[in-house]
């Protein structure tokens, strides 16, 4: 997608944004936009701010300055249609598979009959049909952020904000999950914000990758995914791929160095 493009169908809009605790500053002067049928990703180094962007964009946190457009709705709170799925899945753990996808359901007072057909779908859709009444003790961490995707995607979103949602499994697990979220988002595409430690993540989910910089820090660079969708494991061994890795790592080099030896911002 062009920045033209993006600008022109824009579903989230941030302006200013800035955050702070106490004195010291998170980020300041945030500005991007993101498109209807759009996936960003966002990386820097540790302690940059990366979860604590995602959270204001999730209204779980106020901001200090700037704006929050979703579509023509300025953002101060929660609101419906933005879902989350989070690092370490986020499950009610005395509530079973078919209980958990259906909670953000029944808090927007969705009917019996809504829920009965929808949560089923999605429950099939991420890969779990026949795990309905487990718990989630009883599966695997894969199987429990399948679970929070599920419950995320039920309420039909129209922005999906990922907090680092592979992190918490294993390398292969992660592989697996990520071809699922992209073979999923291409059925349904929406605007999905994720944010990522992994460069190859970050560049294979992406359309754009931002780069969080600086003390405070900011969008320093965006780059471009020029990789064609629908992307699979051949994505990977792609010489463009390889290229595009590379030019983000270059960005952040420096910065992840300076950051071990600072103090943690979110």
């Amino acid at each position: 997608m062009s920045s033209a493009e993006t600008n022109a169908a824009a579903r989230i809009r941030v302006r200013g944004l800035a955050k702070r605790y106490g004195a010291f500053e998170v980020f300041r002067d945030v500005a991007f936009d993101v498109g209807q049928r759009e996936v960003v990703t966002i990386v820097g180094a540790s302690g940059c701010g990366k979860t604590t962007l995602l959270r204001c964009l999730d209204g779980l946190l106020p901001a200090d300055g700037g704006e929050i457009w979703i579509d023509a709705q300025r953002l101060a709170a929660p609101i419906a249609g933005v879902a989350m799925v989070f690092q370490h899945f986020g499950l009610f753990p005395w509530k079973t598979v078919y209980d958990n996808v259906a909670y953000g359901l029944r808090m927007a007072g969705a009917s019996r009959e809504e829920i009965g057909r929808r949560v089923p779908h999605f429950i099939a859709l991420v890969g779990l049909a026949g795990f309905e009444q487990a718990y989630p003790y009883q599966m695997s961490g894969g199987m429990q952020q399948r679970c929070g995707l599920a419950r995320a995607l039920a309420i039909d979103p129209a922005v999906l904000l990922m907090d680092e949602p592979f992190a918490a499994v294993d390398a292969q697990t992660r592989e697996i999950l990520q071809f699922e979220l992209l073979r999923i988002w291409e059925g349904k595409p929406t605007s999905m914000i994720f944010v990522t430690h992994s460069i190859e993540e970050a560049v294979l989910m992406g359309d754009r990758v931002f780069v969080l910089k600086g003390r405070p820090s900011r969008v320093a660079e965006t780059i471009a995914i020029d990789l064609p969708r629908p992307r699979t494991r051949a994505t990977l061994r792609l010489p463009r791929f390889a290229e595009l890795r590379e030019r983000v790592w270059s960005t952040l080099m420096s910065e992840a160095r300076q950051a071990e030896f600072q103090l943690s911002g979110g």
